[in-house]
């Protein structure tokens, strides 16, 4: 039996419908929440910093490596790192970790619902461990606090998951647009770390939320980019590109290390045999040694990283960030603290930029820093689209996107062979939890009902009698396997279904008055035009694996589908991954023809 095709009216590229638009105004709303939040965070950095280093009050971002406290101040990070362990015992374990992770696990497993305390805990234990002296960055708790407040405008509303979803990630996208001037590349770490989607439902409203805080930055903390750049050429030659690709290996291999070593931390601080509310202590003890040795990887270090970007810096400060930095910025992160990644990674990937530009072709001061800081993101994080984007907006220098876009890529691939997982996902699957970051269109999307329904089985006539019933089973006896039978009257439209167990009742029942009518129920109908994926949300929506196929025009029997019968998408789509072919073959002209 054949079918037509599908109509144009019929099937859409797009399931999104009007409720795209309320959650599109409180996506703004959260925007402009999440503008303040950052703006508070970075003024509570500043505060504690200034507090801790040099015993004033003021909410002025500063550097902690211009203090004078000598050996005193080795005791600063073990006083915040006790502080945050005793707020994340007595207050919220949540608050610990570097904010990414604990999204995706609110998202994961807790429905997107988040504690509201923990959007007080988490910029404010944050601000604790960086203003004494944690080499971390702000993004990780603007984002797990934009998530939380995000989720709590959620919850206040009668909203699906998926919604509040949607909403606990352009709270974290807004954040990060706010506090780096990124709105784009915030867009970009949503879909690639945090929605597990590319759809317009979700996409929109987080791009709205991060528009707005990008906006919003304007009036509250200044215009971007936050680490201006001279501009460089806008081609670099073959000796430049062969360049990147050796920057892009390097930093693929030191993304690798970086996780390693930041999750052996974390395995040799559960081999302690003490609470890991000390743990912090611990790691505050670490950083307070490497503030002596390198004063400068202390704190956030934004001076350091737009230092480290002109280009013009001694090589102890090149070393110190390689060796020291990475050294305790591994430990702490290790111990639990509260603290982001992002900063650190960009001040790694600067300083091995900084090393490479002794021995690559010179292309302009910072150059070298500034690609090698975008792939060491790409390949640390799993994101090559939002490193690439995250670099181009922090500097504003537009020519270096194909050099970029080569050792981005050239990280991602390095990591991605190296890594089974990110230094974001690792947290997340060693609570038994399994993210794939790999995004495709599912097979089922592609394939019809008509081209996997089978058109051979048995339809029972809806006037038959019992007697007649036993009479036509043995004459048509039903296919192996079929368990469920259409109901028909004389031009073929369904009228119910039974199963083969209520049909066996049927005929062994003596009621002389038992009819088909008796156990017939309404039947759950397929379409020959039908996407499998609508088949299979129906069959999990009702329950039932076996539905009649129906024209929808006439209501004509058409064939039958079940869960067995969807496979065959998957293994088309497996042929298409595994099966190799060659499928142009070049014949070459024998000699003997030749002559």
């Amino acid at each position: 039996m054949t079918s037509r095709p599908p109509s144009a009216e019929a099937l859409g590229d797009f399931t999104t419908t009007l409720r795209i638009v309320p959650i599109s105004v409180l996506a703004i709303v959260i925007g402009f929440i999440a503008t303040f939040i950052a703006w508070v965070l970075l003024r509570l950095i500043g505060f504690f910093t200034n507090a801790f280093y040099f015993h004033r009050l003021g909410t002025i971002l500063v550097s902690p490596a211009g203090n004078r406290l000598g050996w005193w101040a080795l005791l600063i990070p073990i006083a915040g790192g006790l502080i945050v362990g005793l707020m994340a015992r007595y207050g919220s374990d949540r608050i610990r970790g570097h904010g990414i992770p604990e999204a995706l696990e609110s998202i994961l497993i807790h429905g997107s619902k988040v504690q509201p305390r923990l959007a007080v805990l988490k910029p404010l234990s944050s601000a604790i461990a960086i203003g004494s002296g944690g080499p971390f960055g702000a993004e990780g708790p603007i984002i797990m606090t934009g998530g939380a407040v995000g989720s709590i405008v959620a919850q206040l509303f009668h909203l699906t998951a998926a919604e509040r979803k949607t909403l606990l990630v352009a709270g974290a996208a807004a954040g990060m647009s706010a506090t780096f001037a990124a709105p784009v590349a915030a867009v970009l770490l949503a879909v690639e770390l945090l929605l597990f989607e590319w759809k317009p439902r979700s996409v929109i409203p987080v791009a709205l939320a991060s528009a707005t805080a990008g906006a919003a930055r304007r009036y509250v903390l200044g215009l971007g980019p936050l680490f201006p750049v001279p501009q460089h050429a806008i081609f670099i030659g073959l000796q430049g590109m062969a360049g990147c690709v050796i920057a892009g290996l390097l930093a693929g291999g030191l993304s690798a290390l970086l996780t390693y070593a930041v999750y052996a931390a974390e395995d040799a601080f559960k081999k302690l045999p003490i609470h890991w509310m000390w743990w912090p202590a611990i790691g505050g003890l670490v950083v307070g040694l490497g503030g002596m040795i390198f004063p400068q990887s202390l704190g956030v270090g934004y001076d350091t990283i737009q230092a480290l970007l002109q280009g013009d810096v001694p090589r102890t400060m090149i070393i110190g960030v390689l060796l020291v930095k990475s050294t305790i910025w591994a430990f702490a992160l290790g111990s639990g603290t509260s603290g982001g990644v992002l900063a650190p990674l960009l001040m790694i990937g600067a300083a091995l930029g900084g090393v490479e530009g002794m021995f690559l072709p010179h292309e302009g001061a910072g150059f070298w820093p500034l690609i090698s800081m975008g792939a060491t993101l790409a390949g640390t994080m799993g994101a090559p689209f939002t490193a690439v984007m995250f670099a181009l907006e922090l500097t504003h220098d537009i020519n270096v996107l194909l050099p970029l876009l080569v050792a981005g890529m050239l990280a991602y691939a390095t990591s991605v062979l190296v890594l089974k997982r990110s230094i974001l996902t690792e947290k997340v699957a060693r609570r038994g939890f399994h993210i794939s970051r790999e995004y495709a269109t599912d097979p089922l999307e592609s394939l019809f009902v008509r081209e996997v329904m089978r058109t051979n089985l048995v339809a029972l006539p809806a006037a038959a009698t019992v007697e007649e019933l036993r009479g036509f089973m043995v004459r048509e006896p039903p296919q192996h396997g079929q368990h469920l039978f259409p109901v028909v009257d004389s031009e073929r439209r369904v009228k119910g279904v039974v199963t083969r167990k209520q049909l066996r009742s049927l005929m062994d029942s003596e009621k002389p008055s038992a009819s088909l009518g008796d156990v017939l129920r309404d039947p759950v109908v397929a379409h020959p035009d039908e996407p499998l994926s609508i088949v299979v949300l129906r069959m999990a929506e009702t329950g039932f694996t076996r539905l009649p196929v129906v024209d929808p025009v006439d209501g004509k029997l058409a064939g039958m589908v079940s869960l067995n019968d969807l496979l065959p998408a998957r293994v088309r789509s497996l042929n298409e991954e595994r099966r190799r072919e060659r499928v142009l073959k070049l014949r070459l002209p024998s000699l003997r023809r030749m002559a």
